[in-house]
């Protein structure tokens, strides 16, 4: 028994604590604070949450990077004397400052994170992932349906890059006799920067081929304003707003218009594996006032692996003046698998 506890003293002595005002005591690891709020990762609990303003004390027996209001980051072991926040380094000096004047605490990680999307490449920090779905169908007619689609972001601490592309291609052979009945291709680019916090400028460029809407190529580009409304671990919303110049052409007519457009992205994980994407977007014609057009796009993917899921998306986009004989609504729905790859 006191071997035990002589191997369980350690432990406890090296790991990171924390007291709150209404005194819980909370040890673990402090991983970050960000914002107002303090992460501490806990052997048992996992990662904890808690608010800046509730913390009483805190103590840690590993470096962590602490940046205040004002003045340099500083490296070292902190510890809580009354309302201020003591670094001591590992060149033997102590740094004293008050705990609402502590802007952010890193872990040695989180600090390497951080330093990461400061001043990243061009090439650097993209992540996304390839989908692919087959449908096949034999016997009293021949079907097969191939639906592809990429995404890839590279996100920074102040900017976001998109690139999108999505495919679906059908035949079908009936009597011998081999038809196309899909054959639809979308494809763009956004960028998004951030002025505030919360405030983001973005530009929009997209395309679009659809044989059977005689769409030969829709070109859009444009600009605008966002607000990020909500962003946090679990939950993004951000709403859009701007301008943009549509170019059409279709099989026997060309049409260009100024459009005002307005929409959301909205993300949100449902669990550990599974998170849903939905973005929608309207575009009111300018040019040819009561004429419009709706993308709507959700999907869904629940991780297998760390790199392979599965996924469910459908994509419909709405033309409220289709050239004649054209249905105004397209609709694809796909289902398979998804590849994913990291920064």
């Amino acid at each position: 028994m006191r071997i035990l506890c002589f191997l369980l003293v350690p432990m406890f002595l090296c790991a990171d604590q924390v007291v709150l005002k209404n005194g819980d005591t909370i040890t673990g690891s402090i991983v970050k604070k960000d914002g107002d709020k303090l992460t501490l990762k806990s052997e048992f609990l996992g990662e904890v949450t808690m608010p800046w303003s509730a913390v009483q004390s805190l103590r840690s027996d590993m470096e962590v990077t602490v940046v205040p209001s004002a003045g340099e980051a500083i490296k070292g072991k902190v510890n809580t004397s009354g309302t201020n926040l003591q670094v001591a380094t590992g060149a033997g000096t102590t740094t004293t400052m008050p705990l609402a004047n502590v802007t952010a605490v890193r872990d040695t990680a989180e600090q390497a994170s951080y330093e990461r999307l400061l001043h990243p490449g061009i090439l650097e920090l993209w992540a996304g992932y390839f989908d692919v779905g087959l449908a096949l169908a034999r016997g009293n007619s021949f079907t097969d349906t191939l639906t592809t689609a990429f995404n890839a972001n590279r996100v920074t601490r102040t900017s976001k890059i998109n690139v999108h592309f999505s495919e679906i291609y059908a035949t079908s052979r009936v009597n011998g006799v081999v038809n196309a009945n899909a054959d639809a291709v979308r494809g763009g680019w956004s960028l998004n920067e951030d002025l505030k916090p919360k405030i983001f400028w973005s530009v929009i460029n997209e395309y679009e081929h659809d044989r059977f809407q005689s769409l030969d190529l829709r070109f859009v580009a444009g600009g605008g304003l966002g607000w990020n409304a909500i962003k946090n671990d679990r939950i993004q919303l951000g709403l859009t707003g701007g301008v943009d110049y549509n170019r059409e052409n279709f099989t026997l007519l060309s049409r260009d218009s100024a459009e005002f457009n307005v929409g959301d992205a909205f993300a949100y994980k449902l669990t550990g594996i599974t998170s849903i994407n939905q973005d929608l977007t309207y575009f009111a014609n300018l040019t040819d006032t009561g004429q419009y057009r709706v993308n709507f796009d959700l999907g869904g993917v629940t991780t297998l692996k760390k790199w392979l899921g599965w996924q469910v998306t459908a994509s419909d986009h709405f033309l409220s003046n289709p050239v004649f004989g054209r249905q105004r609504n397209d609709l694809i729905l796909s289902s398979g698998f998804r590849v994913s790859f990291g920064k």
